[in-house]
């Protein structure tokens, strides 16, 4: 054979390999396609899907084929390596079905569309409590919200230069997905402090004389005193009043702080016991919040009422009668605490 027909042919083999690679392409292309956007099942019914944390994609394309979600494993593998999310899959729960497309599962998958739980966090609760609330609703145990919200590290990362975030958890209603981690939960929360406690209210501090961490810790008294909306900023009248005066602010609810096990009950010999909390034995705000301050008792730390209030006592229906002079305070006492 000659050079000119040899080259001829080799053309000819060339033209047919490639029209051979084209048409393989295709096909791969269709099937791909195919797969992509069928369902495994048209009349399939919902069922909670979970990914873990950590879980890798193959791991996840696997579960999906033994809970009847999606077929061919290594097929959903190279689907999502082709759309680019094979590492963008969000942990957690989510609600899927065989009557979706592995391409509809996937974009779920990626999207992190999960299933939310609530968590409820009231005005007034301590970090202690925060924690168990927050495991109780599932997300993670106790002693690593504790530990983590009790690293001055992690606190100064979130804006909070204090040793603990005691008071800057702010109380709210959240929503998680399952695979939430404490440090997830914790970062939410004192983000929600940063946006509720505005630039103007940092100003407002200034006026006063108080650091943004005063305020939180007048504020946490506050929310400790009274559960009467229209007496906070009375109460916060008398806790100013007596700050300006140099009077110990005399808080049962921060001498209760620095009790260990306290068992509900106070008593003369607590009021007399000395800790970093105790308002009857240490003039001053106590050195941080004794518990997470609500929007309005951090406005009430704020702006307090004028008054010349300086004593307050439980009424025993919720209310408090409030005082300017001891006089009047003792017999407050003696008409509502002693019965006289």
């Amino acid at each position: 054979m000659d050079i000119k027909g040899f080259a001829q042919k080799t053309v000819i083999v060339v033209i047919l390999l490639c029209l051979a690679g084209v048409a393989g392409v295709v096909a791969f292309s269709m099937k791909m396609a195919n797969y992509a956007n069928t369902p495994l099942d048209p009349q399939g019914l919902e069922r909670t899907f979970e990914v873990s944390r950590g879980k890798g994609l193959s791991a996840v394309a696997h579960d999906l084929e033994e809970q009847g979600l999606a077929s061919h494993p290594a097929w959903f593998k190279l689907l999502a390596r082709i759309q680019k999310t094979d590492s963008k899959i969000h942990a957690g729960e989510y609600i899927l079905s065989p009557d979706m497309t592995p391409l509809e599962i996937l974009n779920v998958l990626v999207k992190g569309r999960t299933i939310l739980y609530r968590l409820t966090i009231p005005e007034g609760v301590t970090m202690v409590q925060i924690a168990a609330l927050a495991a109780q609703a599932g997300f993670g145990p106790e002693e690593e919200f504790l530990d983590k919200a009790s690293d001055p590290v992690f606190a100064a990362s979130l804006g909070v230069e204090q040793e603990t975030l005691e008071g800057y958890l702010f109380p709210d209603t959240y929503y998680f997905n399952k695979s939430a981690s404490p440090e997830k939960v914790i970062t939410t929360m004192v983000q929600r402090f940063h946006t509720v406690f505005k630039p103007e209210w940092e100003d407002r501090a200034e006026e006063l004389g108080l650091t943004v961490h005063q305020v939180v810790t007048l504020a946490s008294i506050i929310e400790k005193e009274t559960s009467v909306p229209d007496e906070r900023t009375l109460v916060s009248s008398v806790n100013h009043n007596r700050l300006k005066k140099g009077i110990k602010l005399q808080s049962d609810p921060t001498v209760i702080y620095g009790i260990r096990d306290f068992d509900g009950n106070i008593t003369r010999k607590h009021l007399q016991t000395p800790t970093p909390y105790n308002t009857y034995t240490n003039k001053g705000l106590p050195p941080g919040p004794i518990a997470s301050p609500g929007e309005a008792a951090l406005y009430a730390a704020l702006y307090p009422a004028e008054t010349d209030y300086l004593f307050f006592v439980a009424k025993g229906d919720g209310g408090h009668q409030f005082s300017t002079n001891l006089r009047d305070h003792n017999r407050a006492v003696r008409k509502y605490q002693l019965r006289r």
